[in-house]
């Protein structure tokens, strides 16, 4: 397996889709690395020679936030909301949907499941 930016990289993928695996880097980013290292997206990442690897290396060092660095500044950016109180920062604290959504029928991906409540006692009709 390749290591790209201290990442083992799939070996039979294409380049393209490889450099995807690296969190921080989507189709876009991809295709922008290996036009600048001069890569053909199609070749195989186990068939990458040394420099291409070491080229790719250094482009994603220079121009990219990725991985853990990445991960990090997005919990920094989470903290700060919370740390100011804002209206977003109180919803991801309370494990709410953060950015608008309907939250009556849906969110069970943020909600978790369901909490039974005790149900209403129905009054017999006579």
């Amino acid at each position: 397996m390749p290591r790209i930016a201290g990442i083992d990289v799939p070996d039979k993928k294409k380049a393209l889709f490889a450099l995807q695996y690296i969190h921080g880097i989507g189709p876009k980013f991809a295709a922008a690395i290996l036009a600048e290292a001069k890569v053909n997206p199609d070749t195989r990442s186990n068939e990458l020679t040394e420099l291409q690897l070491a080229q790719i290396n250094s482009i994603i060092d220079a121009n990219y936030l990725v991985e853990g660095a990445l991960r990090r500044q997005v919990q920094q950016n989470i903290q700060r909301l919370k740390d100011i109180r804002s209206f977003r920062g109180d919803r991801h604290r309370k494990g709410l949907p953060v950015r608008g959504q309907r939250t009556k029928s849906n969110a069970r991906t943020r909600k978790g499941r369901k909490k039974t409540v005790a149900g209403k006692k129905s009054v017999k009709a006579k």
